[in-house]
């Protein structure tokens, strides 16, 4: 059994900004995996951190954990606008994920923030969780057992799913919705017209394209994140989930790119790049798991 004083250990790397930033990544996800008010309280205290890639990584974290707990502090994040916009984002998403009709009326307000990328996230977390009031649970278990902004549409089409995903006139969440049909669908056909969306008008809905391809660990869509990568005009946060999905495919083909954009001149980019390439290098070896906080404790 894991005690507090385990949690708390794991709790100081992950405060602790003179520690590499892969090791505060392992112990972040450490502590999400083990849960409880401690690790809630741990990540929490993490919001006052100079990276705006580990404040994103903490409000998914405590978006995907699901505990009420943690809503108060992402209430506070969504509302502080000195926040990230990536930050800020994060946080509403992770409120509709917890599923707590309490938080709509704030996630409605915040769904005419000035800042897009954030309004756009609120409106999705409104409309999931109208669709948890309506259907009364949650969606089928993700086969990524990831909790999904939107519930996967249940067509099964491949055509006809691409085509909601790249129809601009559609509302966002139906197409949110398309996209993690084709995600569960899975398949080369899948993976193609999801890296199709990386074109798409909103950074938002692109930088959750790049998120999904990084979850299916497919090669055939390494040529379209690279691009994105290299791009200097594409939004940051949608390269920075391009790296990381780079990492996670964990290709020999995505070494060298990871190793040079570790030198970007955008910090959100060059800190993805180095959490990609110990992710990449997690993948190509033998370690047991990438959330080993509490065997680094032991060892």
């Amino acid at each position: 059994m894991v005690t507090e004083e385990q949690v708390a250990a794991v709790g100081r790397t992950l405060l602790d900004a003179a520690q590499p930033l892969p090791a505060r990544f392992r112990a972040l996800f450490t502590l999400r995996g083990l849960g409880g008010p401690e690790a809630v309280a741990c990540i929490g205290r993490a919001f006052g951190d100079g990276s705006e890639l580990l404040k994103h990584e903490l409000a998914y974290c405590l978006g995907q954990m699901r505990d009420e707990a943690a809503i108060p502090v992402l209430l506070a994040v969504l509302r502080d606008a000195r926040q990230e916009p990536m930050v800020r984002h994060e946080a509403g998403e992770a409120l509709g994920a917890i599923g707590n009709p309490a938080v709509l009326d704030v996630l409605k307000q915040y769904s005419q923030d000035p800042v897009v990328e954030v309004a756009e996230t609120c409106q999705l977390a409104v409309k999931r969780l109208e669709w948890l009031q309506e259907h009364g649970e949650e969606p089928s278990t993700s086969p990524y057992q990831s909790v999904d902004p939107a519930p996967p549409a249940e067509e099964r089409d491949v055509a006809k799913l691409r085509e909601a995903l790249l129809d601009e006139a559609r509302p966002l969440f139906d197409r949110y919705r398309a996209m993690f049909a084709l995600r569960n669908l899975g398949g080369r056909d899948a993976v193609l017209a999801l890296a199709d969306g990386l074109q798409a008008g909103s950074a938002l809905f692109r930088h959750e394209i790049g998120y999904v391809l990084g979850q299916m660990q497919d090669e055939a869509c390494v040529p379209q994140l690279t691009a994105a990568l290299r791009s200097r005009t594409e939004s940051p946060m949608v390269r920075h989930e391009c790296a990381e999905a780079l990492g996670a495919i964990a290709h020999p083909s995505c070494l060298e790119t990871l190793r040079a954009f570790a030198r970007d001149e955008e910090r959100v980019v060059r800190e993805s790049c180095e959490v990609a390439l110990d992710m990449y290098e997690y993948e190509n070896g033998s370690q047991f798991q990438y959330a080993d906080g509490l065997c680094k404790l032991q060892a």
